[in-house]
């Protein structure tokens, strides 16, 4: 560190407040390691009945403290070493918590003892988060230096002092990254303690290495010494929980508090083997969230930082229900912690693979800070191990693939699930030293599908091998449980008496389908054999296959039909969802007559989706049945509209007819009726009698659709009108109807025509057009 106090102090105080806040992280995350009482598969048991479902580990959380922080700093990080209390606590797992800087003389150590060794049961809990708040800044008369190695060896000591050896030890080393004993007398004289506190460095390092402690550095501040961080990872003990690099320690940068929630999380994973899926941004409520959970997790825990404690969270699984925050549903069984505070969390046995949703909610005031979602989890791989042909002579290439699966046989196909997955793979036999093999998931050579979960290779079988044949693949990935599988096989003869090809298609179907291949064989013996069927690297009752048995006569040649079957819905449960699982196993046949020898190990492939629905299933029919709706629904509409238009007695041109059966002057084209009505009235009938438009007049005329019109009188019956037959309107008057041209004829020079012909009654309307009309 810098020896000038204020700038050490500006640049440490941000590094202060992230560090707390990691402490309280730290908490949650030790918390969510810890097994719910029960091993996945097993109905609930009480915790002391149960085994953990992994290993107890031991933390150690060291704090380089400073005398930087401001007064209102304190409840922010109180507030976040409060998280220490969350999550489901293993009885065996334990913490450590202290603060350190240099012992100046000034009398304050260099260590500052603040949670002791403590069991993180419930009472633990509560133990963690009132001791955690503890934790205070240095005033300057007390000295603000960085004394490493004594953080180290105390570190060392807390995690070896009357603890299992069997146990993982991880001290997690909060600081600036600066070593810093140029204020401190323990250290000898002025000129001499920089090289001296390099000197008991490495010797703490070296103790931390020969103790099997873990030191994953963290470094605060614009600045961290990036070199050292480096150094101090790599002085501490190397093996992680697994063979992986990611679970080799190193050192972390965090630039701030806002920095502190993931990184921490990926560094705890990282420690404990344990994947980190990072959430969406963080937003404000009401919001919700969407997340992932493997379908390779056995064990997950949903965090939830609400940044204040009246954020109220809902869960949902990819089955779109709610879950309980205890107890079981739909073979999960769930717990929460943290639910009044600032960071909850939910652990998750068995949970439900697929897209889950967190809503968060908060009453009015509460709403200005964003909540963040992560989860971590722990799972195990299956794999299902093939080798082509399974009984092949020397000299023969042979094709191993190994496919990637969950533990009860589903296929995994997102590469982002195994990411990191290391396949290892071997080929022994009698007659020749170990083979090794390479598997790749790149498309290339008898690959034939990259980044598909299936991961395939070639050998050749040396010429000298005889007996039998065995190939082994492992797998391993952080935060999955390692898988080995081995597949035997024997050295074939130069020629077989059975031989047999089996070619099974890659399927979809639903729950209860079945699949249909075909099987062709070979019986070039003069004895009978028997053939035996079965799906093998999948759990039981998922696929059968049928027959299971067959016997070929001698010298008999022939395809017989193999059919492949699928489990009913109610095997699968709840973990068929909308997008369907893909079953991944291998259909055998292996000659008993012949010694049990392998015939085929074929790759069987069967995508399994939810029955459809009614609508799924019928939606053509449901779709013909619209149509054919719609249409006559437009049919009747459109003979509605032409009756409608046949019936109109716009135009028709109405004369009125005396008593001595001559026409009187004038004429009278009707216009638009009301409902297809056109009503009218006489004025004047003894005087000089004319037809005029009367709204409820005592007449009413219409088109008939069949020709002519419609007379309606009130009060009295219809009569038919056409051209040839007037009817009788009153003593000495009749209603006559001329025939009309609906086209215009129009002049081809000279004026426009008028609007109708001198004397015309055009009953109101605007028409330009002048009709031919012929009277009787």
């Amino acid at each position: 560190m810098g020896r000038v106090n204020g700038v050490r102090e500006t640049r440490r105080g941000g590094a202060r407040r992230a560090a707390l806040a990691v402490l309280g992280a730290t908490a949650v995350l030790i918390s969510l390691s810890a097994p719910t009482g029960r091993s996945p598969g097993q109905d609930a048991v009480p915790a002391a009945q149960s085994e953990p479902a992994f290993p107890a580990v031991n933390y150690v959380v060291a704090v380089d403290e400073s005398a930087s922080l401001e007064d209102a700093d304190m409840a922010v990080e109180k507030a976040a070493a409060a998280r220490i209390a969350l999550g489901d606590v293993s009885s065996s797992s334990h913490v450590t918590v202290f603060g350190f800087a240099a012992d100046e003389g000034k009398g304050r150590g260099a260590v500052d003892p603040v949670c002791p060794r403590t069991t993180l049961d419930a009472a633990g809990r509560e133990t963690i988060g009132a001791c955690v708040g503890k934790l205070r800044k240095r005033d300057k008369s007390e000295g603000a230096g960085t004394d490493f190695p004594s953080a180290i060896r105390q570190g060392v000591h807390e995690l070896t002092n009357g603890t299992d050896p069997s146990e993982p030890r991880v001290l997690f080393l909060l600081t600036d990254g600066k070593l810093d004993v140029e204020d401190s007398p323990d250290y000898g004289d002025p000129a001499h303690r920089a090289a001296e506190g390099e000197r008991r460095l490495t010797l703490a390092l070296k103790e931390a290495a020969e103790n099997g402690v873990q030191i994953w550095p963290l470094g605060f501040g614009p600045e961290p010494d990036s070199a050292q961080l480096a150094r101090i990872a790599a002085g501490g003990y190397q093996k992680g929980c697994t063979e992986l690099p990611s679970a080799k320690p190193k050192a972390v940068k965090v630039g701030g508090a806002a920095d502190v929630g993931s990184n921490l999380e990926r560094i705890f994973a990282a420690a404990h083997c344990m994947r980190h899926e990072k959430g969406p941004a963080p937003k404000r409520p009401p919001t919700t969230f969407e997340i992932g959970i493997s379908p390779l997790a056995t064990v997950g825990s949903i965090v939830v930082d609400k940044g204040d404690p009246e954020v109220r969270i809902t869960y949902f699984d990819p089955a779109g229900d709610k879950v309980p925050t205890s107890g079981s549903h739909h073979g999960s069984t769930f717990e929460l912690a943290g639910g009044s505070g600032m960071v909850e969390a939910l652990k998750v046995v068995d949970p439900l693979p697929g897209v889950w949703k967190v809503k968060a909610e908060a009453p009015k005031g509460h709403r200005s800070l964003p909540v963040a979602v992560s989860v971590l989890w722990q799972g195990e791989l299956g794999g299902s191990l093939s080798m082509n042909p399974p009984s092949p002579r020397a000299g023969d290439e042979v094709t191993v693939t190994m496919r990637v699966q969950t533990r009860e046989g589903y296929q995994i196909k997102d590469p982002r699930d195994y990411e990191g997955l290391r396949v290892k793979s071997e080929l022994t036999g009698d007659g020749f030293a170990p083979v090794a093999l390479t598997l790749a998931d790149n498309g290339k050579g008898k690959d034939e599908k990259a980044s598909d979960g299936s991961f395939t290779g070639t050998a050749e079988i040396p010429a000298d091998a005889h007996g039998a044949l065995e190939v082994t693949a492992a797998l391993t990935a952080t935060g999955l449980r390692a898988d080995k599988r081995s597949v035997s096989g024997r050295v074939a003869p130069a020629d077989l008496p059975v031989t047999a090809a089996l070619e099974m298609p890659v399927a979809d179907t639903h729950p209860g389908g079945r699949v249909t291949g075909t099987l062709d064989v070979h019986n070039t013996s003069d004895t009978p054999h028997t053939l035996k069927l079965s799906v093998t690297d999948l759990k039981a009752g998922l696929l059968t296959v049928t027959p299971t048995e067959l016997t070929l006569k001698p010298g008999e040649s022939g395809t017989r039909e193999v059919t492949v079957a699928v489990a009913p819905a109610d095997v699968f449960g709840d973990r068929l969802t909308g997008d369907g699982l893909s079953l991944a196993g291998n259909v055998t046949v292996v000659d008993t007559t012949d010694d049990d020898l392998d015939l085929v190990r074929a790759p069987l492939s069967v995508h399994v989706t939810p029955e459809p629905g009614i609508w799924d299933k019928y939606w053509w029919g449901f779709l013909t049945a619209a149509v054919v709706i719609a249409l006559t629904v437009a049919a009747v509409l459109a003979l509605l509209r032409l009756r409608r238009a046949r019936r109109d007695p716009r135009g028709l041109v109405l004369r009125l007819v005396d008593e001595h059966g001559e026409f009187l002057p004038g004429e009278h084209v009707a216009g638009s009726g009301q409902k297809q009505w056109y009503e009218f009235g006489v004025a004047e009938a003894h005087i000089s009698p004319r037809i005029e438009r009367r709204a409820h007049g005592p007449y009413a005329v219409q088109r008939n659709p069949n020709g002519g019109a419609v007379l309606r009188r009130r009060g009295g019956g219809r009569n038919a009108l056409s051209a040839n037959a007037p009817v009788e309107l009153t003593d000495g008057l009749s209603l006559a109807l001329g025939e009309e041209t609906h086209k215009p004829r129009r002049q081809k020079s000279g004026p426009p025509p008028t609007a109708t012909a001198p004397g015309t009654d055009t009953g109101g309307q605007n028409n330009t057009n002048t009709y031919d009309q012929t009277y009787l």
